[in-house]
């Protein structure tokens, strides 16, 4: 048995829709068990009344308290320990859930929806952002990501609860999932999907919403895998005391020595506690995932 949570803000368009498809899904997967959540994240409009009007089990906030929250709050609620979480807005393929399922009691910790097609990549300005964001979690994670941030997946509850306080209430819980997956060793699996035209007004700020996401990202690379971010400084000092050197000897500046000699005694400083960031990690990661 499953439980499926759906955060929704603002939905009442699509949101009797959401849950109809979910629940034949259930009923296809598991006969009459299984159970569809709705966290109404203090929807101004009809959300929470049509949700509960359609059967699923309703949460609601008493103010907007963020996409990741929400999710938070769904698989708190959840009777089952396998979790699938999906959009309220009509964008994903909830048809795709048997898919995911079947793929994840293969072993996997976690399946998600890679999502294709011309609505995914929308406008140029944001695939370039999407893909900036991409890259940076491959290079922190050290592996090829299909898809950072789907909102269709699904996971074991017992398993992701035990990162709810390092995951964001924000857009990026589902990057800050991925991320903290794949640096603690979990199976990930990623299986395409059809990605929808959205049903109504997005509630994606682009530009903002792109910054939190890269702060996050900033973040998770101290929190998980911190000598990836000083090895970056660690490069660039290098190269500036080589630079530096180099100009040296060309136009015997003396300053160009000492700059270079500087800066490489600066690579070494940062490269040392670099060495101190991953034992402090090992040391937090231990105390926290081996109560």
């Amino acid at each position: 048995m499953i439980s499926i949570v759906i955060p929704a803000y603002n939905e009442e368009e699509v949101i009797v829709d959401t849950i109809q498809r979910c629940q034949q899904i259930l009923a296809k997967l598991f006969g009459n068990e299984g159970e569809v959540i709705v966290v109404d994240d203090c929807s101004k409009d009809k959300t929470y009344e049509l949700a509960k009007q359609a059967g699923a089990v309703v949460l609601t906030h008493p103010h907007n308290a963020g996409y990741g929250r929400s999710l938070k709050d769904g698989i708190n609620k959840a009777k089952y320990d396998i979790i699938v979480i999906t959009d309220s807005d009509g964008t994903y393929p909830i048809e795709s859930i048997p898919d995911l399922y079947n793929e994840y009691v293969k072993g996997f910790d976690m399946v998600v929806g890679a999502r294709q097609g011309k609505n995914y990549d929308e406008s140029f300005k944001k695939k370039i952002l999407r893909n900036i964001l991409k890259s940076l979690v491959q290079y922190t994670a050290g592996r090829k990501i299909d898809d950072i941030n789907s909102g269709l997946r699904i996971f074991s509850k017992a398993t992701i609860t035990k990162y709810f306080d390092t995951l964001c209430d924000t857009f990026s819980f589902t990057t800050s999932v991925t991320l903290a997956y794949m640096m603690t060793g979990k199976y990930v699996k990623y299986i395409p999907i059809s990605y929808h035209k959205r049903v109504g007004k997005s509630h994606v700020k682009l530009f903002k919403d792109t910054l939190r996401t890269l702060q996050y990202i900033v973040e998770a690379i101290l929190f998980y895998n911190p000598i990836k971010l000083f090895l970056i400084f660690c490069f660039s000092t290098f190269f500036i005391s080589l630079l530096s050197l180099a100009v040296g000897f060309i136009f015997q500046i003396k300053s160009a020595f000492y700059m270079s000699v500087g800066s490489l005694l600066v690579t070494f400083i940062l490269f040392g506690l670099g060495m101190v960031s991953v034992l402090l990690k090992q040391i937090l990661f231990n105390s926290r995932f081996n109560k």
